[in-house]
């Protein structure tokens, strides 16, 4: 048995939660925040059998996708503000970061 732990943006997380359903697989969410741009993140952990983890995988990759996202820049901590002039930046957000874990036994009550 594995554990999939996949970390999705936000605006995934309820196109990923449906997709999940529509081919059974149990999921539990928690509400994250990510580091980089500080915008909210789902955790997602799915129990599944070992041979089920490309399936879960795929279901993943098909749902999150990635995109490109206009920021501004945090001005900079200790500096001179006043001549800081923050210019928006393209970065890339999206996708999913998975972590796969083996399941050494489980327990439902």
């Amino acid at each position: 048995m594995k554990m999939i732990v996949a970390v999705v943006q936000d605006k995934d997380s309820s196109r990923l939660t449906d997709a999940l359903a529509e081919n059974d697989f149990k999921t539990t969410k928690l509400s994250t925040t990510g580091g980089f741009l500080r915008e909210g993140n789902t955790t997602f952990m799915i129990g599944c059998e070992d041979d089920q983890v490309d399936d879960v995988l795929n279901v993943v990759k098909e749902n999150c996708s990635q995109r490109e996202q206009m920021i501004a820049p945090i001005s900079p901590m200790g500096g001179n503000a006043d001549s800081y002039i923050p210019k928006p930046v393209k970065v890339e957000v999206g996708g999913a970061t998975v972590f796969i874990l083996p399941v050494e036994s489980f327990f439902q009550f």
